[in-house]
């Protein structure tokens, strides 16, 4: 009785951590910005495709992400303005949809190619990574681990062994029923609702993307 105590606390531990930074209801926004132009089963595969994408990327990240940065020499700080720039760069994209002239923008293009493979290729890139499990989410899953090792809140080994698993499908379960919902808002909200969530979201994007490069800036000034 007591270990499964201590599982749902170790759960819930882990909830509260990454459920903000996750931030569902921003990629349902997110969502809702780029999928103008699919059906709502295509609205649906997308939302359980990044859903399971977030699982994979949370997974790896707890069991194997600090050996992946120790092998490739990459820093946490190096982490956070990697994922800020590509957080950035995706924000600026969606903040300016109409900054096109003789050639169609990369927008555009995704769109097109959405289109013609039905629609593909946006549950990982941006939904999943870097809409969901960011490299925010990431960080805080790598640095975690070192601090599950020291057991300082003194847990059982299974529970340890096993919570990480659980806490990583509850919130994909969470992202799941949350964008699965998109399609509903989609259609009461209509395209001109779509287009200003995009600019919206775009903006936040670019903050949140520049939040990241400062704060992994801040990082290596404080190292040094």
């Amino acid at each position: 009785m007591l270990g499964l105590s201590q599982l749902l606390q170790a759960v819930t531990l882990g909830l509260v951590l990454l459920l903000p930074l996750v931030n569902p209801l921003t990629s349902v926004a997110l969502l809702l910005s780029l999928s103008g132009n699919m059906t709502y089963k295509e609205v649906k595969h997308q939302a359980l495709m990044a859903s399971i994408y977030v699982f994979i990327i949370m997974i790896v990240a707890f069991y194997a992400g600090q050996l992946v940065m120790n092998t490739f020499g990459i820093s946490i700080p190096g982490l956070r303005i990697a994922g800020g720039l590509i957080v950035a760069f995706i924000g600026f994209r969606m903040l300016f949809p109409h900054a096109r002239h003789e050639k169609s923008s990369i927008v555009d293009a995704k769109h097109q190619e959405m289109l013609n493979e039905g629609s593909e290729n946006i549950a990982f890139v941006p939904l999943a990574m870097p809409g969901s499990a960011g490299p925010g989410t990431i960080a805080m899953i790598i640095s975690s681990v070192s601090t599950l090792k020291g057991n300082s809140l003194g847990f059982e080994p299974w529970v340890l062994l096993i919570s990480p698993a659980i806490t990583f499908a509850a919130i994909s379960v969470i992202l799941w029923i949350c964008l699965n919902g998109s399609g509903v808002i989609m259609r009461l909200i209509g395209k001109s609702g779509i287009e200003a969530i995009s600019r919206l979201m775009g903006f936040l994007l670019v903050c949140v993307g520049v939040q990241f490069i400062i704060n992994g800036v801040l990082e290596i000034i404080a190292v040094h």
